[in-house]
């Protein structure tokens, strides 16, 4: 348990506002700040930050918290890990009676396991058994400097070697499974994952070694292998040659498919390249990449599977507001082909030619048809007339209107009315799905799953939010409600829990700010608390108000059901009669 007094100068010395700005980008709307969500996919900015209260809270996916569980869900940390990080940032030190944590001791073991891995492999290079690896990695045309600056390697063909080594440095077989460099056998044994490959070690942003891609050098297995997802690494959520990346000077990120195509680039002089890994673009990747460059070069293989993935990836960071221009590679399958054929001069001028999204995504539909048909003509400006709505910029709509119209020979007016039609219907089914969204929003509060039990008990469970609410803001209140109502008395499981821990602190005299309560309540109950504040913050907050939602709450044992009312005698009926007209006078 950390001491009230830490977490309270923690608190005094991490603005929420300066920690999320630097994730998001907010803007300030009277006294809150919103931005788009980090955490979910989304085009009008639902994600507010309360500088009053040092919370923060997602009206669309429900994420909500304090400082500390911002960063906890930003960099995927435990509390304990995202505590001593704000603290470092804060210039404070972690009380050593804090730092007995499990989890966090496994993931600082998995990273050294990851660290000695990654040393491992790379001495491969220098022995008779991993000269195969060395040849295909000069083979592909890279120097030893680039090696070493990527830290790449070879995994020998043989079952245990890594394990064995691992292990003579003291590491548990547990903890080598969890780090997933080995895999458990059939028997009690276990086996080396990687085997027989050249291998690419995947760094985060504090330049720890957190996972690995194996490139196979035979037709044995998938051609690629990647570290599946451990305690310190989430596929979705990480980048190759992010660490380096993030440091240039470059205004823009160009976005490879591949680790060799991102290594290539690098050596021709460009150090602004990252790479998935083993998977599509993610939102939450293309929002680390938003972070760092005001604009992103996509620059996927010309095959079709490449340029469909490219058009995935302009989706993505449209919804997040990014500038997007597509590289069209050709006369070579990917940048890597491209730069060793026709040398990185020559590919820097690639670049600085690559389309805008719009222009990529009209060829892209140019493409389909044979414009010298009218046939053909006719599908093409169909699907442009769908196409185009989704720019959302009238003056760049109507640019790329007057081109295709004057590039195809036909009236400009009659395909601007297509395009208005469109607009229009596009429109009304937004409004119908919106409308259906609202329906569903008056029925569960955003971002959280629907709960049978409060909906069954609404009208108790909204006195019990008003009371939580009301007990967050006037903590003073704590003497006055203790004395009327105990935590059991609550009709609905979540707000008794809450009000419990609440109602236990105030009587130990401890604070019951959101940063206090980050390490006691699960991320789920401090985003519902978050919601309870946010939501009642133009709440009358008097002491008569707390007891009409005391009495709200505490009449639910008086209520009987239409069963239990049929079994009353008719003593009984008279007297329960008598009490609800009392009550209601």
């Amino acid at each position: 348990m950390l001491p009230e007094s830490f977490l309270q100068e923690l608190k005094e010395r991490s603005d929420i506002e300066q920690m999320v700005s630097s994730y998001v980008h907010l803007k300030r709307s009277g006294r809150r700040l919103v931005g788009l969500c980090p955490f979910h996919s989304e085009k009008s900015p639902s994600f507010t930050v309360f500088p009053d209260s040092q919370s923060f809270y997602c009206f669309g996916c429900g994420a909500g918290g304090d400082v500390i569980t911002f960063l906890m869900k930003a960099e995927n940390l435990e509390y304990l890990e995202a505590v001593k990080l704000l603290a470092q940032r804060a210039g404070m030190t972690l009380p050593e009676d804090a730092a007995d944590d499990r989890m966090a001791k496994l993931k600082t073991r998995i990273l050294e396991i990851n660290r000695e891995s990654a040393r491992f492999f790379y001495h491969q290079l220098t022995t008779p058994e991993g000269r195969e690896g060395l040849d295909y990695l000069v083979g592909r045309g890279l120097s030893v400097k680039t090696i070493r600056r990527f830290g790449l390697g070879y995994a020998p063909n043989s079952w245990d070697t890594l394990g064995n080594y691992l292990r003579g440095k003291g590491y548990r077989q547990e903890e080598l499974i969890a780090a997933a460099v080995v895999g458990r056998g059939r028997s009690s044994g276990t086996y080396d994952l990687f085997r027989h490959r050249v291998m690419f070690p995947i760094i985060d942003l504090r330049g720890n070694v957190i996972a690995f891609g194996g490139r196979a050098l035979t037709d044995q297995g998938p051609k690629y292998l990647n570290s599946s997802d451990t305690p310190v690494f989430k596929k979705s959520r990480n980048l190759f040659a992010m660490n380096i990346a993030k440091n240039t000077k470059e205004k823009s990120l160009i976005l490879a498919e591949g680790y060799m195509d991102v290594i290539a680039i690098h050596q021709g002089g460009f150090d602004n390249c990252v790479a998935t890994l083993g998977t599509a673009l993610t939102a939450e990747q293309a929002r680390i990449m938003s972070q760092y460059a005001q604009e992103v070069i996509v620059a996927y293989d010309s095959d079709a599977a490449g340029q469909k993935a490219a058009a995935r990836a302009i989706n993505i960071f449209g919804e997040l507001g990014t500038k997007v221009r597509v590289l069209k590679v050709q006369d070579a399958k990917d940048p890597d082909e491209y730069i060793k054929k026709f040398g990185p001069e020559r590919f820097k001028r690639l670049l600085e030619g690559a389309s805008n999204a719009i222009e990529h995504s009209i060829n892209r539909i140019r493409e389909k048809y044979d414009l010298t048909t009218a046939d053909g003509r006719v599908s093409f400006l169909k699907e442009f007339a769908q196409y185009i709505p989704q720019v959302q910029n009238p003056i760049e709509r109507d640019v790329y209107i007057s081109k295709i119209a004057d590039e195809l020979s036909v009236s400009k007016e009659a395909l601007t009315a297509q395009v208005q039609n469109n607009i229009k219907r596009q429109a009304n089914s937004r409004r119908r799905s919106e409308r259906r969204d609202l329906r569903v929003y008056s029925e569960v509060q955003p971002g959280h799953k629907p709960n049978p039990e409060r909906s069954q008990n609404i009208h108790y469970a909204l006195a019990e939010d008003k009371l939580i609410a009301l007990l967050c803001k006037h903590p003073d209140y704590y003497p006055f409600i203790q004395a009327r109502i105990r935590p059991e008395q609550f009709v609905t499981s979540q707000n008794r829990e809450i009000f419990s821990l609440l109602m236990e602190r105030l009587g130990e005299g401890k604070s019951i700010e959101l940063i206090h309560l980050s390490g006691e309540l699960s991320g789920d109950q401090l985003s519902w608390l978050t919601w309870l504040i946010t939501s009642n913050e133009g709440l009358l907050t008097q002491k008569e108000q707390a007891q009409e939602y005391i009495d709200t709450i505490l009449s639910h044992g008086t209520v009987k059901t239409p069963e239990q009312a049929a079994q009353l005698s008719p003593e009984q009926w008279q007297e329960y009669m008598n009490a609800l007209k009392a009550k209601k006078n």
